[in-house]
């Protein structure tokens, strides 16, 4: 038998330095599309991150700011299938309805919109829409949000 394997053939963990998050504030930088298989990496770590959160009974906030390519991820089924050329509706939407009942909170930037002719009748319910997704996370920076870049 493996020594680094225990009864089940898992191998052991030793965690070594716990990390325990009282409070904290996090900006996902959704502007490019990033896939493990089939799924968002960037929606994924969201989720993830809320269920860490509820877990550790952490304060703060998530938010996604949906911009540049990642945009039409936050579009309705009709508006998704015009933009995407398909039939089959907004895969996405569920992932970020789940988010939105976790209260993270989605945004999609205003520019982004403009540049694709979408208006707010074409979003997911819930998204909200930004000015603008770089002032946007300059501004999120300046209040101590930590941002990550999936």
């Amino acid at each position: 038998m493996n020594r680094n394997k225990d009864q089940e053939g898992e191998h052991k963990i030793v965690v070594e330095i716990p990390v325990v998050l009282e409070k904290a504030n996090v900006v996902f930088n959704m502007d490019h599309l990033a896939f493990a298989g089939d799924v968002p990496v960037g929606i994924n770590y969201m989720q993830l991150l809320a269920n860490r959160f509820r877990e550790m009974n952490t304060k703060g906030q998530i938010i996604g700011v949906f911009h540049g390519d990642a945009a039409y991820m936050t579009l309705n089924d009709e508006a998704y299938n015009g933009y995407r050329k398909t039939i089959t509706g907004n895969p996405y939407k569920g992932l970020l309805a789940e988010l939105l009942k976790q209260d993270v909170q989605i945004e999609v930037c205003a520019v982004s919109m403009k540049n694709h002719a979408w208006g707010n009748e074409e979003l997911l319910p819930g998204v909200k829409v930004n000015a603008g997704a770089v002032a946007r996370l300059i501004q999120l920076i300046q209040e101590g949000y930590i941002q990550i870049q999936p």
